[in-house]
């Protein structure tokens, strides 16, 4: 059954960066998270085995399916390149999956992040004939994939595969001619074949709700009742052939404005668009690092460095103009444990073969380094 994209709510729930109490996903919050969400009329909920270090499908457990009837949300879940060795780990993954979520099918279901470094691993373990098997027994509702690569790798798996029901990216104004996101000529490549869209990052990981006064006070001029962060969403749900846009949502006020902007939503009209390439253009005279705190980076570190957060210190000094808040930011990630400083990398590696931005992480946190740990 194809997606009948008038039946998707335009915000999506994800649950990537969900409030968190003493080390922990806070479920009570989440609930009420939930609950919001749910009552504003939307039911999109998008999670994947590694996030949170898998407790965020045993979290939609508890604070979802166990509460709601299975047929009244979406969920949508991801199979990982990165934990799979033989085709035996697909199943695996999977039957975990259904049993952490608490549920005996998923709405949609993606491969994770495919790119570069790891579409060979999904084709070697022939994942895409194995996620139609799964849609064939009422496993999996829809099948596609999240995207972090080039447009000539898109274009080249649409063409072997064009069974893929729909695919994830990121898109928002900041990366539109990002040339290592190219967010523009992504969306170009899947409009033009009719494929719908789900859109990650439409606030490039919190960056677009904040902006410099100057540039905050163009859009505040235009629409002053509007958030910073509406001004983000509005921009990527007003393309066509979005099927929704995701907001991984942190706390109840990030909610709360964003149902805001849905369910009052206003498609953007062509002066706003030309405000917001304004913006962007002059936003982009400074030069940051495109980190989104996705975290993949992180898990695996042999040192704990916290590198988003690290890198967050370094994009608020040069945005900013300042270094006491950054830099005491970083004392205190250090002081308290969370990470260690990004003069210990040991330059292994790890993150870099993760990052689904393809930074240069090792030289960025020799930067960083020469930036906050003399006076930190």
């Amino acid at each position: 059954m194809a997606i009948d994209l008038k039946q998707m709510p335009k915000l999506g729930f994800g649950l990537m960066r969900l409030p968190e109490k003493d080390g922990a996903i806070d479920l009570s919050r989440l609930e009420e998270m939930v609950d919001a969400y749910i009552k504003a009329g939307m039911n999109y909920f998008d999670t994947a085995y590694v996030y949170h270090g898998g407790n965020s499908e045993k979290a939609v457990k508890e604070a979802l399916t166990k509460r709601y009837p299975r047929e009244s949300f979406y969920l949508a879940t991801k199979l990982p390149a990165w934990n799979m060795k033989t085709e035996d780990d697909r199943d695996r993954i999977f039957n975990e999956q259904l049993e952490r979520c608490g549920v005996d099918y998923f709405d949609f279901y993606l491969l994770h992040s495919v790119e570069d470094g790891n579409v060979e691993t999904y084709e070697g373990l022939n994942c895409f004939d194995w996620g139609i098997q799964k849609r064939a027994q009422g496993k999996i509702r829809h099948f596609g994939f999240s995207f972090h690569g080039s447009p000539e790798l898109l274009e080249k798996v649409l063409d072997v595969h064009p069974e893929v029901e729909f695919v994830q990216i990121q898109l928002n104004y900041a990366d539109w001619e990002n040339p290592v996101v190219r967010s523009g000529r992504l969306y170009e490549i899947l409009h033009s074949r009719n494929i719908p869209m789900i859109i990650m990052e439409p606030v490039k990981g919190g960056t677009l709700a904040k902006l410099p006064d100057a540039l905050e006070a163009k859009y505040k001029a235009a629409r002053p009742n509007d958030s910073i962060a509406s001004w983000a969403l509005r921009y990527t749900a007003s393309l066509d052939g979005i099927m929704t846009v995701l907001s991984g949502m942190s706390t109840e006020e990030q909610m709360q404005d964003n149902i805001g902007t849905f369910t009052r939503f206003e498609a953007m009209s062509e002066a706003e668009r030309v405000l917001v390439h304004e913006v962007r253009d002059e936003m982009l005279n400074v030069p940051q690092i495109g980190c989104t705190s996705c975290r993949y980076c992180t898990d695996g570190c042999p040192m704990g460095i916290s590198i988003p957060d690290i890198f967050r210190a370094v994009n608020t000094m040069k945005l900013y103009k300042e270094e006491f808040r950054p830099k005491s930011f970083y004392s205190g990630l250090v002081s308290a444990k969370k990470s260690a400083r990004a003069s210990a990398c040991i330059a292994c590696g790890q993150c870099e073969s993760v990052c689904p931005q393809h930074l240069p992480i090792i030289s960025l946190l020799k930067e960083a380094s020469e930036l906050l740990d003399i006076s930190a």
